[in-house]
């Protein structure tokens, strides 16, 4: 989502409902492109420090080469259907990430697994260990954020809500009155 056409003035702080639905969340949906432009949907458990995710993933799985290879993906945060009063209304949100690989034993290394062994136990131990697992760094660019019909903003890279969006096609609402 670009946004060239917006003042400063409206960019409003990080929705709390944002913070609830990565609280919620032990994993992230994530969207991968292969050598052939064929998208890939799979999943990977996560942390956030220093305003990026981090996931560990291993060198056997396809999103581990996709996000080597093109250094980038999509990213989406959902409600449990479990908890939802409306199927069609989850609240969610969706990031566009560069992707990087983080090296091994560096400072970001240490305090993501630390806290990928926090969130998620004793097998993130076990894991990093490993040779063939790896840890990749997600930096948000931009996304858009779902809070319920009519309810849809987009968001900048620190999450903080840009502006409403609304109309046909996401338009923002000062293209709609053109």
């Amino acid at each position: 989502m670009s946004t060239a056409h917006i003042d400063q003035h409206k960019v409003q702080p990080k929705a709390p409902k944002i913070d609830e639905l990565l609280d919620a969340s032990k994993s992230m949906i994530l969207g991968t492109v292969d050598e052939n432009g064929s998208p890939l949907a799979s999943y990977a458990p996560f942390v956030k420090v220093d305003g990026s995710f981090q996931i560990l993933v291993s060198f056997m799985a396809k999103h581990t080469k996709n996000l080597r290879d093109r250094n980038k993906a999509s990213v989406m945060f959902i409600e449990d259907e479990s908890a939802t009063k409306q199927v069609y209304a989850r609240d969610r949100l969706t990031l566009d990430c560069e992707a990087s690989q983080v090296e091994n034993g560096s400072d970001l290394w240490n305090r993501a697994v630390d806290a990928l062994k926090a969130r998620h136990g004793k097998v993130v131990e076990m894991l990093a260990d490993l040779n063939d697992f790896i840890l990749i760094d997600l930096k948000p660019l931009s996304g858009s954020y779902v809070n319920g019909f009519g309810s849809a903003y987009s968001v900048n890279a620190d999450l903080s809500i840009n502006e409403h969006v609304r109309g046909a096609h996401g338009q923002h609402k000062e293209e709609e009155q053109k």
